[in-house]
């Protein structure tokens, strides 16, 4: 069968106060479909939090809009520690999410109209499409990108939808290319282009020369989630002129202050697992069979990209659909290429947080 990458499931977002900053993500980006939320131990990251088994409390989060979905992350066992830098523009690792929008223009008012923390106007990226820049109230950055496919049209003003890809940075892109492009499949080069960005002007260090990389995936993105999540793209961010970068979680653990990972949705582990081992990206973390997260299981694993990046993978073999009613979709024995009915999909929109 091969692996299949139906798309981005979430992204992690290590947060001081899930609720507080939840209640942003609703008003801002429209996340407002609750698929789980529970609190639990981390027993298996370990190695990413200080030889110490930490405990957490996470709320997964989505847009009926479609992509990808946030994943909550506070934790409960010790304070979320902030960078002691200013992360800037080059540093490695996830910088700032992509998130999808029917109509930037719209998305752009209705911020500006509710106060929220524009990092300079309405600009164009190199091939041409409108973006912009905002940052929440615990300094994340987020990229509003056009995208114009949704999965439904919701009522919320904002007109944006879940994650649309990420922003990463990295020391060299062609190595990072071996992970993104080859095995998840962003093998399309958008643009390629090196220069000092007019869109980059207000973040921390946009104004020196940088080298960024636009990749999509050119295939549909096929799965049981796959008309949900969407199609992503990937924007590697490479310094030219900067001697200084650092990673983003230099002296701190996975579940920190940002963005902690960045998750994909797949089926067919066993083999993702022999393919990121061939190409020299072997997991550092397996859950081994059915993984249960309350109300959610499943199998998940991580790697890390060539600057230490963590991306995670999530085989999901049972999603609540109805918790009050005890209605689970079982995922084991069905065709894996195949996209759940539409009907199914959107049933999880009765889980949404006014």
């Amino acid at each position: 069968m091969g692996k299949i990458i139906s798309g981005i499931q979430q992204i992690g977002i290590g947060v001081p106060d899930v609720q507080e900053i939840w209640k942003w993500y609703r008003k801002f980006f429209g996340v407002d479909v609750r698929i789980f939320e529970e609190a639990a131990e981390a027993p298996l990251m370990t190695q990413y939090t200080g030889d110490k088994v930490q405990s957490r409390t996470a709320t997964l989060a989505l847009s009926m809009e479609g992509g990808g979905g946030f994943e909550i992350w506070q934790y409960t066992s010790r304070s979320t520690e902030k960078s002691k830098f200013d992360i800037q523009l080059g540093d490695y690792g996830l910088y700032s999410a992509r998130i999808k929008s029917r109509d930037v223009k719209a998305s752009f008012d209705y911020m500006k109209k509710n106060h929220a923390k524009l990092l300079g106007d309405l600009k164009t990226t190199p091939h041409g499409e409108p973006h912009f820049f905002v940052q929440d109230p615990n300094g994340n950055i987020f990229n509003v990108v056009q995208e114009k496919t949704t999965f439904q049209k919701t009522k919320f003003e904002g007109k944006t939808g879940g994650s649309a890809g990420m922003m990463i940075g990295v020391s060299d892109i062609e190595k990072a290319m071996k992970l993104y492009a080859d095995v998840l499949g962003y093998s399309t080069v958008e643009y390629d282009e090196t220069g000092v960005f007019d869109c980059f002007a207000e973040l921390p260090a946009g104004d020196k020369k940088v080298r960024r990389v636009l990749l999509s995936h050119p295939e549909k993105r096929k799965g049981p989630f796959s008309p949900l999540l969407g199609p992503t793209k990937i924007e590697l961010i490479q310094a030219i002129e900067r001697a200084d970068c650092q990673s983003i979680f230099k002296d701190r653990f996975w579940g920190d202050w940002g963005f902690i990972h960045l998750c994909f949705d797949v089926t067919g582990m066993k083999d993702l697992k022999k393919e990121c081992q061939k190409a020299g990206f072997p997991f550092t973390v397996d859950s081994g069979e059915t993984f249960d997260m309350g109300e959610a299981g499943g199998r998940f694993s991580y790697v890390e990209d060539p600057d230490g990046t963590l991306i995670e993978f999530v085989e999901t073999h049972k999603v609540p659909v109805m918790k009050k009613l005890g209605w689970y979709i079982n995922l084991k024995n069905r065709n894996p290429e195949k996209a759940l009915p539409k009907w199914m999909l959107k049933a999880m929109g009765m889980n949404r947080v006014k």
